[in-house]
């Protein structure tokens, strides 16, 4: 039964459609990079650049190299909307493009990691058989077929990133809009819109909203009858998170995946102008279905698990930060805090006041302020820094953090020297203070 569902051979003008936008799209997010900054402000003037904790190896190219490797993106995402030595071009910019995501996490996004995880799963799909360069110069490679496994693989990692968002949601910030206010202070110069984002019934209206459409769409998208209901609240809220929240092709990406939930027919009569259905017999069963399952039962096994990790660690989630990447916590908290890094010389005792701004941008110093994990690799670059002039330091801080509209309270221990601690990727970090019940 499970073989016969995931090896059905189904018409692939949804993947091969799916496929320009998502080069188009990658296209656009790689040269807007360049041409709005976030390149030079991301990764060529930071002195220090806070990669993912195990990749420190991986750093930015000096002088302008980012804007090359940016530039080579771009590049490669044009090549994949043509459809031209697409399994080079995917696999290509899915590895840079994870090498982008692991170097830094300043500017941490959820939608970075769903496109990473995207990129390497287009890279492995034949979305090049039909309507590309490839097929043109290598005719007999064409098909207007795939198997069904390729499609439910997209709506299925969707699924479980609505899921997770909608679920996530559900604490009480959230639940009595305080957090969306939050949120919506820092629009209110927006053009025309900013003061209505400020009204007490918009922030009620996008915390339920923002509730229901992530649990709801999904099932909305896949059932005929509500299908382009769900389309024409996707457009909105899409459109809504694009104006409001200014995440680059992150909604348009989004809107994009829907090709996946109309028939088939349907996207090749809009899009490919072709109005009858290929035969499904011009495909022979796969020699490989075991291994098939195998991988994607255990990718979905891991992106099942991985977002509820943070259950497994000590204290709340929000308050330690333990477990929050990878699991489609997506606007749910707001952080400040203030620190102070005090440097302990080991053999004289003396001791050195850090001034930040000598080290670290000003988006940095308010990560630094109030995560964990950047406290402590800060702390370790101090030491690494110190080092090269022979010297032995201790490093402690002292450091207060809230949580939304809560009241600032310590959050790291300052008696523990963070330079001589080890990093816990899969248990609590003791040098984290409880949260505080309020």
């Amino acid at each position: 039964m499970l073989r016969q569902f995931l090896f059905k051979k189904i018409d692939n003008a949804q993947l091969i459609v799916f496929r320009v936008f998502y080069g188009l799209l990658v296209s656009a997010e790689c040269y807007g990079a360049i041409a709005t900054g976030w390149v030079r402000r991301t990764l060529i003037e930071p002195q220090f650049t806070f990669s993912f904790i195990g990749f420190e190896w991986l750093q930015p190219l000096p002088g302008n190299g980012m804007y090359i490797y940016f530039a080579i993106m771009g590049t490669l995402g044009i090549l994949i909307t043509l459809g031209y030595k697409y399994r080079f071009s995917a696999f290509a910019f899915a590895i840079m493009w994870a090498g982008v995501y692991l170097m830094q996490k300043t500017s941490y996004n959820n939608h970075y990691y769903l496109l990473m995880l995207l990129a390497f799963i287009m890279a492995f799909l034949p979305a090049a058989k039909d309507f590309s360069i490839d097929a043109k110069l290598n005719p007999k490679s064409r098909s207007h077929t795939m198997f069904n496994w390729i499609r439910w693989i997209i709506i299925l990692q969707l699924f479980i990133v609505y899921t997770y968002a909608s679920v996530a949601k559900l604490y009480g910030d959230w639940l009595d809009f305080s957090i969306i206010e939050i949120l919506m202070k820092s629009k209110k110069d927006y053009f025309l819109i900013g003061e209505i984002l400020q009204q007490k019934w918009v922030h009620k209206i996008v915390g339920v909203f923002g509730i229901v459409f992530d649990l709801l769409i999904v099932p909305a998208l896949l059932w005929k009858p509500t299908r382009k209901v769900g389309f024409i609240f996707s457009i909105f809220f899409h459109l809504f998170n694009s104006i409001v929240f200014q995440i680059g092709i992150f909604p348009y990406l989004s809107l994009a995946f829907i090709v996946f939930f109309f028939e088939p027919k349907t996207i090749r009569n809009i899009f490919l102008r072709t109005k009858s259905i290929p035969s499904q017999n011009a495909q022979s069963p796969p020699k490989n279905q075991n291994l098939i399952i195998i991988v994607l039962g255990i990718y979905f096994i891991v992106q099942l698990v991985l977002p509820l990790r943070h259950h497994a660690f000590k204290d709340d989630v929000l308050w330690t930060e333990e477990g929050h990447r990878l699991s489609w916590r997506m606007m749910l908290r707001s952080r400040s805090g203030t620190i102070r890094y005090k440097v302990v010389n080991t053999q004289t005792d003396s001791i050195t006041n850090i001034k930040l701004n000598d080290y670290l941008t000003k988006k940095q110093r308010r990560k630094v302020a109030c995560y964990p994990d950047f406290i402590w690799q800060f702390a370790q670059h101090l030491k690494k820094e110190y080092a090269k002039n022979g010297e032995d330091i201790q490093v402690f801080v002292q450091n207060k953090v809230k949580v939304n509209k809560g009241k600032y309270h310590e959050f790291i221990d300052p008696k523990i020297d963070l330079a001589s601690v080890p990093w816990k990727h899969f248990s609590h970090n003791e040098w984290i203070r409880p949260s505080q019940k309020e």
